[in-house]
């Protein structure tokens, strides 16, 4: 019975001895590698040679013991040395992160620069083309003004030999006599009134008389003379301006009397044609004779 009871009080301490013993041989197991070596922890340059074969891929945990993954009597080195290839290949990461950064600013500054170049030079090409537009269109107003003034020089030159007549005037002499009459003077100064100052115009001097042959052609051209000398001396008529023919008896055209037929000369007269040049009827500045003068005949 003293055996019983002494085994009964000592039961519960050789109970809590063991368990002590116990608790202290798992935490001492897990301490060691699961292979049983006593190795000690790799560095963290030798835990992950995955990172420096595949690049910066983390390396897997290793196991410990039967408590997996966790071991809840894990001392702080022991989880420090763990940790440590973990913290080098994060600094690893951040390292690449901050160099990609860096990479992709230098990229991006680079490619504005380009872009900003090249809006520069299309916007200076624009401005070129726009200028050689406006000096196009301007080209474009010079050649047609150009055109225009060679139309209308052509126009000028075309005109210079383009004379119409516009008014007639008859001076009459008595049968064998040169000698103007005070009607005739009369004619032939209001003539060279309306002929002073202006310009662009020729008179057409054509005397007739009568006489066959040579007598005839003297005896007008004697009359054309003397109403030419009438002109230059009394009104300064330029002698360039006034152009005459002797016809002495040649048969009036029937165009210049109306008739229909030519009509012989019976009187000796002269008759003067007032020419007018085309460009200078544009200005209105050739003169006409008045159709109330004596002697006018209108076309």
């Amino acid at each position: 019975m003293m055996i019983r009871n002494m085994y009964r009080k000592n039961f519960p301490g050789q109970v809590a001895v063991f368990a002590l013993a116990s608790a202290l041989c798992v935490s001492a197991a897990a301490q060691q590698p699961a292979d049983g070596t006593s190795n000690p922890a790799p560095s963290a340059a030798q835990s992950s040679p995955g990172a420096q074969d595949q690049g910066n891929k983390l390396s897997a945990p290793p196991k410990e013991g039967f408590w997996g993954r966790v071991n809840p009597f894990a001392r702080k080195k022991w989880v420090d040395r763990r940790l440590d290839p973990i913290k080098g290949e994060l600094n690893e990461l951040d390292e690449v992160n901050a160099k990609n950064a860096r990479d992709i600013k230098d990229v991006d500054s680079r490619a504005q620069a380009g872009i900003n170049k090249a809006q520069t030079t299309a916007d200076g090409a624009n401005q070129i083309a726009t200028a050689a537009g406006q000096q196009a269109q301007q080209a474009g107003t010079i050649a047609g003004q150009a055109s225009g003034k060679v139309d209308q020089l052509n126009g000028t030159v075309n005109g210079l030999d383009k004379y119409a007549e516009k008014n007639t005037l008859s001076i009459a002499f008595r049968r064998g006599s040169t000698v103007l009459s005070d009607d005739d003077k009369k004619q032939l100064d209001d003539l060279a009134a309306n002929l002073t100052g202006h310009q662009g115009y020729l008179l057409e001097v054509e005397a007739h008389a009568p006489g066959s042959g040579s007598l005839g052609i003297q005896n007008s051209n004697r009359l054309a003379e003397v109403v030419k000398r009438y002109l230059v001396t009394q009104h300064e008529i330029p002698v360039y301006r006034m152009h005459s023919v002797a016809l002495g008896n040649a048969p009036v055209a029937p165009t210049a009397t109306g008739d229909t037929k030519e009509t012989p000369v019976h009187t000796s007269y002269v008759e003067l044609r007032l020419m007018e040049n085309s460009l200078a009827a544009q200005d209105g500045s050739t003169p006409r004779l008045n159709p109330s003068q004596s002697g006018a005949v209108q076309p």
